[in-house]
């Protein structure tokens, strides 16, 4: 599962991945992504995983995966979140996050043309969608 917090400015928190990861080290990624635990859903491990990494709590027990990407061994579930968090009071995860920021679209997209930030086929897409169709917000 995946959560992709934006702003009230449309600029989502992306986060930089250690150089020790084994997959993707040193690029840039959407907020949180994470793998779900036996026995929890998608949800609780949405919000497990968001604390975890940036030190930052959300409820969504209210709410659902925003959208839903299916592959051939399984299938990730989107969060799409609107909160104006200040990066100064999150708690990154060492292991696993080396720093965090806020990006606006251009500054994504110009980081996948540079091969500095994770090429998932739909990120300009994200953008529209949330833009679009709106956010969970607080």
């Amino acid at each position: 599962m995946h959560v992709c917090i934006f702003n009230s400015k449309n600029e989502m928190l992306i986060q930089k991945r250690q150089p020790s990861k084994k997959l993707w080290p040193n690029m840039w990624d959407i907020t949180i992504g994470g793998a779900v635990q036996s026995g929890e859903t998608s949800t609780k491990a949405a919000e497990r995983e968001t604390f975890e990494e940036i030190g930052y709590r959300v409820d969504l027990s209210n709410d659902r995966a925003f959208f839903t990407i299916n592959f051939d061994n399984g299938f990730d579930d989107y969060f799409l979140i609107e909160e104006d968090i200040d990066i100064k009071d999150l708690r990154l995860q060492y292991d696993e996050v080396e720093e965090v920021k806020w990006a606006d679209k251009d500054e994504v997209l110009q980081l996948a043309k540079e091969n500095k930030f994770i090429n998932y086929w739909f990120l300009e897409k994200l953008f529209e969608i949330r833009k679009q169709r709106g956010a969970y917000t607080k």
